[in-house]
């Protein structure tokens, strides 16, 4: 399974072969500047937002690989039953979220802590994750936006069945 390390100045997401393989990438590296903030996720599948993009879901075992959604793309390597180490990055890293979970829950917020401690520019405002940005509406609020043209309704006429 994947596991987070730290390598000089960069966090690497270091991938099994086998997930290598799945997910068509190399291990993810981004630099330590790049981690804005870290938590433990105690329940795996809060870690999922979006949908699959790249690699592999099977339900109950395992979600490994690219999730994408309004603001941005994930990386994702997680198990049920297991803590998640959820590293949200700035925006200039190629992924938004890092969620790798961990052998046990000991482990993973051992390695939370570490991050914390190696990352330079880590946001402590909250130790909660944040929620997915919302999609900015124009300036003169919804209304600005055109409505897409309906679909044209079809009449169908109904007739009773015999008895």
């Amino acid at each position: 399974m994947a596991r987070i390390l730290i390598r000089g100045d960069d966090l690497v997401v270091r991938l099994a072969r086998w997930e290598r393989a799945v997910v068509r990438r190399g291990d993810v590296r981004v630099p330590l500047a790049a981690v804005r903030r870290v938590t433990v996720e105690p329940d795996w599948w809060r870690a999922l937002r979006g949908s699959q993009e790249r690699g592999i879901r099977i339900p109950g075992v395992l979600c490994l690989g690219a999730r994408g959604h309004q603001g941005g793309k994930d990386f994702v390597a997680v198990r049920p039953g297991r803590s998640v180490v959820c590293v949200e990055l700035w925006a200039s890293a190629p992924f938004r979220l890092l969620a790798v979970a961990g052998r046990s829950d000991r482990e993973a917020r051992a390695v939370a802590r570490e991050l914390r401690r190696s990352a330079p520019k880590t946001d402590t405002s909250t130790p909660c994750r944040q929620p997915l940005p919302v999609p900015e509406e124009a300036e003169d609020g919804p209304a600005a936006t055109p409505a897409p043209e309906p679909a044209a309704v079809t009449r169908v006429a109904h007739r009773a069945l015999p008895a």
